[in-house]
């Protein structure tokens, strides 16, 4: 592909694209760090915003999109770490904003994906501050498509479920899992390395098989992506050398990854064990 000149089209496209004004807040996803993936409208937001309060996961190639004359605020969370209050970094969006500043707060994937970015919005509404929501590619799409793991399949899986890792207390949330593992064909946990041994074998005892395809995908669609694949027995062996962020894939479609991976770094500077799940 030859680079070519930016066309009046393109500028006027550009052009036509809302604006981040004074007073507001923009709650945008910069999804899961390939800075390829961000979205256009996150690009006029970058460009415009005084102020970026950001995340632990966003990448250091998007921030390094933000102009140097822009504020940048670090608002990030890490597990078992030191990490900011959220109840700080929402009165932070807040003071921003009647400062009469553009505010962008720049969350890893999507916001409204297990990114706290519905309460980050109550919060805005109970304050009277206008606000805008940016979706963006959450990793537990983006990180399986990386790998070669299709989350749906005509001829193994018509249906996703999207789970959190751990709930409000750090702990496993309370769910129906015998429901869970019976009504999706595919499972996607977010957020599950410390719990990973608890949800497998919530797994097992709801009626999912040993040899049930799984894999780990950390770091993904990084250049330091690590892709482990095996079964659902095997999940906590899988995840010997894995540390967050990463996300669990359950489900038959996992198989296709030792025929659909694409992504050369992976295979390269993540060793990538295939393991043949058996049934």
């Amino acid at each position: 592909m030859t680079d070519q000149p930016i066309t009046n089209d393109v500028q006027q496209f550009f052009d036509g694209l809302p604006r981040l004004q004074s007073g507001w807040v923009w709650l945008a996803g910069s999804g899961p760090g390939d800075p390829g993936l961000i979205t256009v409208q996150l690009l006029v937001g970058l460009a415009s915003a005084d102020v970026v309060v950001h995340d632990a996961l966003v990448s250091d190639d998007i921030l390094g999109l933000v102009p140097p004359n822009t504020l940048i605020h670090y608002a990030g969370k890490c597990g078992g770490k030191p990490s900011v209050l959220q109840a700080d970094i929402t009165e932070a969006l807040i003071q921003y904003a009647r400062e009469d500043r553009k505010v962008l707060r720049l969350k890893g994937g999507d916001p409204m994906m297990f990114g706290r970015g519905a309460e980050e919005a109550q919060a805005l509404v109970n304050a009277g501050i206008p606000f805008r929501i940016l979706p963006g590619v959450t990793s537990g799409m983006a990180a399986p498509s990386y790998a070669g793991i299709p989350l749906t399949h005509r001829g193994l899986s018509s249906s996703v479920s999207f789970i959190t890792g751990h709930g409000a207390s750090g702990n496993v949330p309370n769910m129906n899992w015998t429901a869970l593992a019976q009504g999706a064909d595919m499972l996607v946990f977010f957020m599950a390395m410390k719990h990973l041994s608890l949800i497998q074998q919530n797994l097992l005892r709801a009626g999912l098989p040993p040899g049930h395809p799984a894999g780990l995908i950390s770091n993904g669609t990084l250049p330091g992506q690590k892709v482990r694949l095996g079964t659902l027995g095997a999940l906590p062996e899988l995840a010997a050398d894995i540390e967050p962020p990463a996300i669990i894939v359950v489900g038959e479609a996992v198989r296709l990854a030792q025929q659909l991976s694409w992504l050369p770094s992976a295979q390269e500077h993540s060793g990538v064990q295939l393991c043949k799940a058996s049934s």
